[in-house]
């Protein structure tokens, strides 16, 4: 199931976020249809879960929550909802897909939403200062992503890539001050959710317009948040990694990456949270814990490792599948996409950071 290239939207700077929003959505119209029509977790449990009575609270809870906190982003969110010319009702339930999952009731929530599972390989030493990230997804996602480069009318520009009806970014991106994120999903216990709280996805696009490393950390622990997760930032122009684990209630925790390379699947490593045991990120840590990582193409190896069967560290079915693999040279100032095995190492775009440009690969 090859992908083909995924495409590039350059879109600002505009008049308002509706207006950029909107633009994203009419570009992405059909992409955005065939996502929606394909995703069984919105089909089978989010669409009869909405309707019902009961869900009311939670989905306005999280609608007014999110809206009074970053209103240009739910703009930016309607406006791709009315640009693609689907419901909005469907944009919100994807967007707040995590937040929502886990208060369905036990005989709604049949099938097992395991649709942003990634793997991250970091490092910052003397000889190189990498990350590396595999996107991985539930297979319906293929060929239902595409690259957003945005410019605000404040200067600001952005490379992020998206998922289809969804905002920029819940995978990867960067900005133009030099600032880059990957994002591993964890799984917390339910009882480690908090209703109604602010959404991953906007925590993640408002990360694309940080100005510094420390800037970045505080709009990730600044956020009450509904559910967990783990963001990789990175800053090309001081060199250097840190990884911030985040749970509902303002609780967090930040690893700076050093020599020692680190690796990071969907469980939660230095963030002491009640989370649900995942076969597949233990064994995908176990293996890249048994794999050399002295060199890039090292790093290579690992997000490509097919090794293990059930679960391996590059992923191609049947229900998960790696979208590609991004990776951040802090030393070169590049951020490279791969699509296919990336111990191949063939790259479809290279993007030089923080200056925004596309490079010829």
């Amino acid at each position: 199931m090859a992908g083909k290239k995924v495409e590039m939207f350059e879109v600002g700077p505009c008049e308002s976020a509706y207006q950029m929003g909107f633009l994203i959505g009419k570009r992405f119209s059909d992409t955005i249809k065939s996502r929606l029509d394909k995703d069984l977790v919105l089909r089978d449990q989010l669409l009869p879960f909405a309707q019902a009575p009961q869900s009311q609270p939670l989905i306005q809870a999280l609608c007014n929550n999110n809206k009074t906190r970053f209103p240009t982003y739910w703009d930016e969110l309607v406006g791709i909802a009315e640009g693609s010319s689907v419901p909005v009702l469907e944009i919100i339930l994807i967007n707040f897909r995590k937040e929502i999952l886990p208060f369905l009731p036990k005989e709604v929530a049949l099938a097992v939403d395991c649709s942003d599972d990634c793997s991250d390989l970091l490092v910052v030493s003397e000889n190189m200062a990498i990350a590396a990230h595999n996107e991985d997804a539930n297979v319906a996602l293929v060929g239902h992503t595409y690259l957003v480069k945005g410019k605000l009318q404040n200067g600001l520009s952005f490379v992020a890539y998206t998922y289809a009806g969804e905002l920029p970014s819940c995978a990867f991106g960067f900005n133009n001050h030099g600032l880059a994120f990957t994002l591993n999903s964890v799984p917390p216990t339910n009882e480690e959710v908090a209703a109604g709280g602010i959404g991953r996805n906007f925590i993640s696009r408002d990360l694309l317009e940080s100005t510094s490393l420390e800037n970045a950390i505080s709009r990730v622990r600044s956020a009450e948040v509904s559910v967990g997760h783990s963001y990789n930032l990175i800053d090309v122009q001081t060199r250097r990694i840190v990884n911030v684990e985040t749970a509902s209630r303002f609780r967090y925790s930040v690893n700076e990456v050093g020599a020692t390379p680190f690796f990071h699947a969907n469980m939660y490593t230095h963030l002491q949270v009640n989370q649900v045991e995942d076969a597949n990120s233990r064994s995908r840590q176990k293996r890249a814990d048994e794999l050399p990582k002295g060199s890039k193409n090292d790093f290579m190896s690992v997000l490509g490792d097919v090794d293990n069967k059930e679960y391996p560290i590059y992923m191609r079915g049947p229900t998960l599948y790696t979208l590609c693999t991004a990776v951040i040279d802090l030393d070169e100032q590049t951020l490279s996409i791969i699509q296919g095995n990336p111990e191949k190492n063939v790259m479809t775009h290279v993007f030089s950071i923080p200056l925004v440009e596309l490079e010829k690969p």
